[in-house]
């Protein structure tokens, strides 16, 4: 079986919006009923944990009945649309601070993986960098912490330290630098 989107044909989708809009509750069991499935397999690829990718999908479902009246079938399907609304849903869900706490008590290994904004040539997991960043200086340091040890990006990192964001990239890049040094 596939996970191929069982599109309605272009009419049946334009009839399902209009009654969208005009609030028919049916019609949202229909949508639920026939895209569930398939923009929970969308979800479940982003948010990799099955809780918060159903979490997400209601909360999508909810925003695309809010917001219908923004979709434009001129710029393209209905189920495209709400793809891009549950998309979205799933970032702002990962990036809210009750996930962040939830997700830090992950283990080292499947936290690790998920870190994509880190260069591939530092890795937080390697045994010993935490004393390894004892010996950068301290305002690197703190920058390293935040960003490697603490999840943060590199915007929260500048606003939690009261610092300009190129000055937090620039500490970074040169403690990263220093690391990589020290690890050779």
């Amino acid at each position: 079986m596939t996970n191929t989107p069982t599109l309605l044909p272009a009419t049946d989708e334009e009839i399902l919006v209009q009654r969208l809009l005009a609030r028919d509750e049916q019609a949202l069991r229909t949508l639920h009923d026939q895209y569930s499935r398939n923009l929970l397999t969308v979800i479940n690829r982003l948010v990799r944990d099955e809780t918060l990718a159903q979490d997400v999908l209601q909360e999508g479902l909810l925003k695309v009945w809010l917001s219908i009246a923004r979709y434009d079938a001129t710029r393209g399907r209905l189920f495209t649309w709400m793809v891009r609304v549950c998309c979205n849903q799933a970032i702002d869900a990962m990036r809210s601070p009750r996930h962040r706490f939830n997700s830090g008590t992950k283990p080292l290994e499947v936290g690790g993986a998920q870190r994509a904004h880190a260069p591939a040539s530092f890795n937080p997991e390697h045994i010993g960098l935490r004393e390894l960043t004892l010996k950068l200086k301290p305002k690197q340091r703190e920058v390293i912490d935040l960003l490697y040890f603490g999840g943060c990006t590199q915007v929260e990192a500048a606003e939690q330290l009261g610092i300009p964001l190129a000055t937090v990239k620039t500490r970074a890049r040169a403690a990263l630098v220093v690391l990589g040094q020290m690890v050779k």
